[in-house]
C-alpha cells in the first residue's frame, strides 16, 4: 500500500480553526477522521482476499456443509484458522492471492475529462491519491469539448474517461460517428444541472413564451439535450420548431450568454452558478426540479480496454467507487471544492463551487436558496436510466425503427460489475436494475417503456 494518501488535507490546516462540515473542532480533527476512514477502505481489498483464502481452505478440508458448520461452531472461526495455520502456510498463500489480484496490466493511463463539476469522482481521486493507493499513475486530461473525447477514445488516444451518460450508448450504436462499444462502469454525478436564463429574461419565466428564443446544450447524446427536450415539450413547445438548440462547449455557455448569442441555457455546473456570479444570468429552474435524481455524466471505458486489461479496470474501478463514496458525504464537499478547484482541473474559484456543492446559493434573482440535492454523486448506473435516455433518443429521431432497450442498456450499463466491486468496497448496490421514475410529474416505468416512448404527442416526425 502506498503511503503518500491525504497529502493533500495538509493543506486544509490552513482553514484556521473548527471544520467547514462542522462535526469537528478543528480541522486538524477533521482530517484525522477522514484519514481513518479511507485506511479502513484502502484495506478492504487485501482484507476480502485474505477471507477469501481462509473461506477456501475451510471448505476443501470441510466440503459437506453439515461438518463445516459444525466444526467451526464447535472451535470458532479464529481458533479454527490457527489450527490450519498450523500446518499450512496461510499468510503466504494469502500474500500470493493479494498479489494475483493486483497484477496490473497497465499502470499509466489517460483519462480524459470536462471541466465541470460533473466530473468530481474522477477529478477529486488524483488530488486525493485513489489511484496511487490502487498502483495506478493516472493523468488526467483536460478536453475542450465532448465530440474531442469521444474522437480520444476512438483513436485509443484516452484509455476511459469522463462522458455524458448517453454518449456511451451512442458510440455502442454507431450513433454519430463509427461504432465502438463503450461501457458505463459508473454514474459519475446525478443532478447537478439547470436552466440558466439571461438576466434580461427576468420577468420571462413562463416557457410557453419562449418560442424562438436560442438555448445552449453541451451535446446532442447528452442529459441536458434530453431534459430540455422534455420539458419545452411539456410546456407545448416543439424543440426542433419553436426554439433553437445550439451545440457550445460548457466553458464557453457564460460568453455566448454575455454576448447575447444565446437566451439561456442547460448546461453543468459550475458554469450555472458562473453566470450568476458575473451578473448575467439567473437560475430558472434546478434539473433536479425535472427528474430529481437524474443522471448526468458517467465514467465510461471502452470495451476493448476492459477485456485487454481486467486488473487495471478493477483497479481504476476501485479508485473512482472511493472517490464516489466520498463525495457523497456532505461534510466532504468543502474539501473536494478546495482540491478540485485548480487551474489544472476546473480552473474555478472555491466560492463558486462550493455553492454548487453544498446547495446554499445565490439564484441571481435576489434570492439564496438551500437545496442539497442540487448535485450528488450515486454510482450506480442502473439500466432503466439507460432504457430512459434511449426512448429519448428515439421520440427525437436520434434512433430509428424498433428498439431493444433492455438488451441495450445491459450491454452498456455495467449494473452486474458495479454491484460486485462496490460490495468490495462495503458498498451496496440494488438488485434492480429497473427502478420507476417520476419527471415532471409523469411516471416512467423501464417494463413499459415502448408504451412511454409513443405517449408523448410532441415528437420528431419525418
Amino acid at each position: 500500500m502506498s503511503n503518500n494518501i491525504y497529502d493533500p488535507y495538509n493543506a486544509y490546516k490552513r482553514l484556521g480553526p473548527g471544520c467547514a462540515c462542522g462535526l469537528h473542532a478543528s480541522s486538524e480533527q477533521h482530517n484525522a477522521a477522514l484519514k481513518a476512514e479511507f485506511e479502513q477502505r484502502s484495506t478492504q481489498t487485501e482484507s476480502l482476499s485474505n477471507d477469501f483464502v481462509e473461506a477456501t481452505l475451510i471448505k476443501a478440508l470441510f466440503p459437506q456443509d453439515s461438518l463445516r458448520r459444525g466444526f467451526l461452531k464447535a472451535v470458532g472461526a479464529s481458533a479454527a484458522m490457527a489450527a490450519i495455520e498450523s500446518v499450512l502456510p496461510l499468510q503466504s498463500l494469502q500474500a500470493m492471492a493479494q498479489e494475483k489480484q493486483g497484477a496490473l496490466e497497465k499502470k499509466e493511463l489517460k483519462i480524459g475529462f470536462i471541466p465541470i463539476t460533473c466530473a468530481t469522482p474522477l477529478i477529486m481521486a488524483d488530488p486525493l491519491g485513489f489511484y496511487r493507493e490502487q498502483g495506478l499513475s493516472v493523468s488526467l486530461q483536460k478536453t475542450a469539448g465532448w465530440a474531442l473525447v469521444r474522437d480520444k477514445i476512438i483513436s485509443k488516444e484516452y484509455d476511459a474517461s469522463h462522458f455524458l451518460s448517453p454518449m456511451p450508448l451512442a458510440m455502442s450504436l454507431g450513433l454519430g460517428s463509427q461504432a465502438t462499444p463503450v461501457n458505463v462502469a459508473t454514474i459519475q454525478n446525478i443532478n447537478g444541472q439547470a436552466i440558466t436564463l439571461h438576466l434580461k429574461h427576468k420577468d420571462n419565466r413562463d416557457p410557453r413564451n419562449w418560442k424562438g428564443m436560442k438555448f445552449a446544450i453541451p451535446f446532442e447524446y447528452s442529459m441536458h439535450n434530453f431534459l430540455l427536450r422534455y420539458y419545452l415539450a411539456e410546456h407545448g413547445l416543439d424543440p426542433d420548431k419553436d426554439v433553437q438548440l445550439r451545440v457550445t462547449p460548457p466553458p464557453e455557455m457564460v460568453a455566448n450568454l454575455r454576448a447575447g448569442n444565446i437566451d439561456g441555457f442547460l448546461g453543468p455546473d459550475p458554469f450555472n452558478q458562473r453566470a450568476v456570479v458575473d451578473e448575467i444570468g439567473f437560475i430558472h429552474i434546478l434539473s433536479r426540479d425535472i427528474w430529481n435524481g437524474h443522471p448526468c455524466c458517467a465514467f465510461g471505458v471502452p470495451e476493448e480496454f476492459i477485456k485487454q486489461n481486467p486488473n487495471t479496470f478493477a483497479a481504476l474501478y476501485r479508485s473512482v467507487l472511493t472517490a464516489a463514496a466520498m463525495a457523497r458525504k456532505a461534510e466532504n464537499r468543502p474539501l473536494i471544492a478546495k482540491v478540485i478547484s485548480p487551474a489544472n482541473y476546473l480552473n474555478q474559484p472555491e466560492a463558486v463551487l462550493m455553492q454548487v456543492l453544498t446547495g446554499k446559493f445565490a439564484d441571481g434573482l435576489g434570492g439564496v436558496q438551500n437545496a442539497p440535492e442540487r448535485a450528488d454523486f450515486d454510482p450506480v448506473p442502473m439500466h432503466s436510466m439507460a432504457v430512459w435516455m434511449l426512448t429519448q433518443m428515439q421520440r427525437w429521431g436520434y434512433i430509428k425503427g424498433d428498439v431493444n432497450y433492455n438488451q441495450i442498456a445491459e450491454k452498456v450499463f455495467m449494473l452486474t460489475d458495479a454491484r460486485k466491486r462496490m460490495k468490495e468496497l462495503g458498498m451496496t448496490a440494488p438488485e434492480n436494475g429497473y427502478k420507476k421514475f417520476v419527471i415532471m410529474g409523469k411516471e416512467f416505468d423501464p417494463k413499459q417503456a415502448k408504451k412511454y416512448s409513443d405517449s408523448f404527442a410532441i415528437r420528431k416526425t419525418v
